[in-house]
């Protein structure tokens, strides 16, 4: 008959031990987590400054491009659809800008619809009658925030419509032809808005060249942010948009 060996339970030192092991890998996961939350929110503010970058270029781009479009050429032309109004000056005058200060430029675009050819509006609308549309894109302060801006658009002289927010800088830049002796529209010149309006050159205007600055969703001091100096507090995008596609190839 064997004997039935007494029980054994563990030393204090040995779930010292335990405790220890189990707390040092718990810190580790922890940290791990941490780590994980931190990436996932710069790559969501990263994510989020593209989409932002991309929408607001493209809005931009669509109804600049389309500056002086109008229908039935056959019928019209750019002087009797588009004659003097508002800021327009000229008959035909398709653009216009003002240069300002913090937080930026201005620019008005205007352009008519047939009602029935799928040309939008800086809201994204399309029309079902012919419409003028003349569209003023500019930055607007958002709340009291100092230096914090949205992209807005308005419409016909209605109120602005907020389009981005996190912009904190607007500047654009005019092409034009100054040489009046040479032919076609090649452009020798980058102008701002006054020197565009001093020189008359609103009707010669053949690009856009525009600078959007964001804020960089990774300055600051909120978690996964750092103020580092090697890490800059906003980003610029800048793009040349061709008017009525007069900067493409020549042949």
């Amino acid at each position: 008959m064997s004997r039935r060996r007494p029980q054994r339970g563990f030393t204090l030192i040995e779930l010292m031990i335990a405790m220890l092991i189990g707390l040092f890998l718990l810190g580790g996961l922890l940290t791990l987590v941490a780590g994980m939350r931190t990436t996932f929110g710069m790559q969501g503010g990263l994510a989020q400054l593209q989409d932002s970058e991309r929408l607001a270029m493209t809005l931009l781009a669509d109804v600049i491009q389309t500056a002086g479009y109008y229908p039935t050429p056959t019928v019209n032309t750019a002087v009797t659809a588009m004659p003097v109004s508002g800021v327009y000056t000229t008959a035909g005058q398709s653009l216009y800008g003002t240069d300002g200060a913090a937080p930026g430029d201005s620019i008005t675009v205007r352009y008519l619809t047939a009602g029935n050819d799928g040309v939008i509006d800086c809201t994204g609308n399309t029309y079902t009658v012919a419409t003028t549309l003349v569209n003023t894109f500019q930055l607007t302060a958002l709340g009291t925030t100092p230096q914090t801006y949205a992209l807005t658009c308005s419409l016909n002289g209605a109120t602005a419509v907020q389009l981005i927010s996190g912009v904190t800088n607007l500047q654009i830049l005019y092409g034009v032809k100054t040489n009046t002796t040479s032919s076609g529209d090649s452009i020798d010149s980058y102008l701002t808005a006054t020197q565009v309006t001093a020189g008359g050159y609103w009707p010669s205007v053949n690009s856009v060249l525009l600078t959007l600055t964001f804020t960089n969703p990774l300055y600051g001091t909120a978690q996964g942010q750092t103020t580092s100096v090697n890490v800059p507090q906003t980003l610029s995008f800048t793009r040349v948009i061709g008017v009525m596609a007069k900067i493409g190839v020549a042949t």
